[in-house]
C-alpha cells in the first residue's frame, strides 16, 4: 500500500484509500498499549479498595449494632 507522509511528523502517514492516518512508530504503540494497561489497573486497584472501605464501614456499623443491643440488654 502507498502511503503519504504527514507533514511535520516522521512516525504518521495518511492512508489514501480511507484518509486515516496510521502511526508507523510501533515502540510509542507499544508505550501507549502498556501505559493504558497501568492506568486500568491502576483504576480497579482503586475501586476495589473502594469496594473493601464500604464493606468495612458495613460491617463496622453491624459490629455496633450488635454492641448496643448487648449494652442495653
Amino acid at each position: 500500500m502507498n502511503y503519504h507522509k504527514v507533514k511535520d511528523n516522521s512516525d504518521l502517514v495518511r492512508d489514501p484509500n480511507t484518509g486515516s492516518i496510521l502511526n508507523t512508530n510501533s515502540l510509542d504503540y507499544e508505550k501507549y498499549v502498556a501505559q493504558r494497561k497501568a492506568k486500568s489497573q491502576e483504576h480497579q486497584k482503586t475501586e476495589n479498595i473502594e469496594r473493601d472501605i464500604s464493606t468495612l464501614r458495613q460491617e463496622l456499623d453491624e459490629i455496633k449494632s450488635l454492641l448496643r443491643e448487648l449494652v442495653n440488654g
